[in-house]
């Protein structure tokens, strides 16, 4: 199906809209207290400009947070479903993590040094024990990861291009921000300054489109095509029967290298959507939960790119190349890495989390069934998305067209007043390894008035 849904009555969801965010301000009026004051030394009032997105004209301050349980200035207590959209999906201060920080900071002594560590090993060690790459290397965001992965491509290809899927999310990548309108290119909308129009360093088609890529390929002028192994910040678009197989296969063809993010598709499981598509990357990126909550990104390349990139003597590897930065690989890094990947994203928590996500699935499915509702939700792992729209769709440009401001400001507010806190940027909830089922089953009854008082 394609087209826009326009939920009918706008003059309800208005009121309801109006009535939440009186609710919002009255009960979270700390919070606005504290978001004026920001507002004299932080630009836009927030660290981080991300942290403005949030409905109700200003973000909720934290005071602390739990495993999957945040307390704002107020007191008031949330399930916490956004999970840092996705950087605390191991949950907040997970056990493991935070002693092996400890023992870092305070026992062993050193931050950064600059040189190498044994937990570096231990967690690039277990990254291959779970993505079908031998060799890593890390950074500070997967941002970064995909800027260097990138890098690597254009210099052992010597083609300048890069593919990637219209409505993609790859972090703050130049690249990747660039849609097709009405099937025409163009930057996307809001794109901040870019260096250059990414229609001169990109090309791009929908998800799914095999077609379409072949075409693009066919031209041997693209160093890479950059995908995640499902659309992931557009609603979730999960691939069609048999598109990553030949994905695989044209890019082998064409010698163009295939580079998969698993920053949002970990949720998937213990080896990530990589393991549960049977992927054959060349290149994966990865960051945000890897770490349980510290800052960390990595890249993982095969044999053949591994033996490309060093033998390669006009690639300074080692100083100015444009890859690297003085923090990546930090000791405090690599040992959150290396605690949280063997103690906390264990296969054990994969399965509960996923069976948790597919509680919650359910519920919201069965909200959208009883009131008649032509949503539907789409679930990857650990990480469900709702859309509003009848059926799951097919490519970016397609999940975008059902977007709609006013209720996603309406269920955020609705969940928020009521003590459940979901994904600001979209209807995104991700299950960490200490998310219960009375929090998935709080989150249903919720969900459920919510739908019933539209409908």
């Amino acid at each position: 199906m394609t087209g826009q849904y326009v939920y009918g009555d706008r003059v309800r969801l208005s009121k309801l809209v109006e009535r939440e965010t009186s609710i919002f301000s009255k009960r979270t009026s700390k919070s606005k207290e504290a978001f004026e004051q920001s507002r004299k030394v932080l630009l836009g009032g927030v660290p981080m400009s991300w942290m403005s997105k949030w409905s109700g004209g200003y973000p909720i301050f934290f005071k602390s947070a739990r495993d999957s349980k945040i307390s704002d200035l107020d007191g008031n207590i949330y399930v916490d479903f956004c999970l840092g959209d996705t950087g605390a999906m191991a949950g907040h201060s997970p056990g493991a993590t935070v002693s092996a920080v400890i023992e870092r900071v305070r026992d062993k002594g050193g931050i950064t040094t600059m040189l190498p560590s044994l937990d570096a090993v231990n967690a690039a060690s277990a990254l291959s024990a779970r993505f079908p790459l031998p060799y890593w290397q890390f950074t500070l965001s997967a941002t970064d990861a995909n800027r260097f992965a990138l890098r690597f491509a254009r210099q052992i290809t010597g083609r300048s291009k890069v593919l990637v899927f219209s409505y993609c999310y790859h972090g703050t990548v130049d690249e990747s921000f660039i849609v097709l309108d009405n099937g025409v290119p163009r930057s996307r909308t809001g794109n901040v300054g870019p260096a250059v129009d990414p229609t001169d360093t990109t090309v791009v088609v929908e998800f799914n489109d095999i077609e379409a890529v072949r075409r693009a390929l066919s031209t041997y002028e693209i160093a890479a095509v950059l995908t995640e192994p499902a659309l992931t910040n557009i609603g979730i678009v999960l691939p069609v029967a048999g598109f990553h197989e030949e994905l695989r296969r044209l890019c082998s063809e064409t010698s163009t290298l295939l580079i998969i993010d698993e920053t949002h598709t970990f949720s998937a499981g213990y080896g990530g959507a990589t393991e549960l598509f049977g992927l054959d990357p060349d290149m994966i990126t990865i960051g945000k939960s890897i770490g349980g909550g510290v800052p960390v990104g990595a890249y993982g390349v095969s044999d053949a790119v591994a033996e490309r990139l060093l033998a390669d003597q006009e690639a300074d590897l080692v100083d100015t190349g444009g890859v690297g930065g003085t923090l990546a690989g930090n000791a405090l890094s690599v040992a959150a890495v290396a605690a949280t990947l063997e103690h906390v994203f264990t296969k054990e928590a994969f399965a509960k989390m996923i069976d948790l996500c597919a509680t919650f699935e359910q519920g919201v499915t069965d909200a959208f069934f009883e009131f008649g509702a032509p949503f539907c939700a789409v679930r990857l792992g650990a990480r469900i998305e709702y859309r509003f729209t009848p059926s799951p769709p097919l490519n970016g440009g397609e999940s975008a067209s059902y977007g709609d401001d006013l209720l996603d400001q309406y269920f955020h507010l609705y969940m928020a007043n009521r003590g459940v806190l979901m994904t600001p940027f979209h209807n995104m909830a991700l299950m960490a390894p200490t998310t219960t089922l009375e929090d998935v089953e709080t989150h249903t009854n919720l969900f459920k008035e919510a739908v019933g008082e539209l409908f």
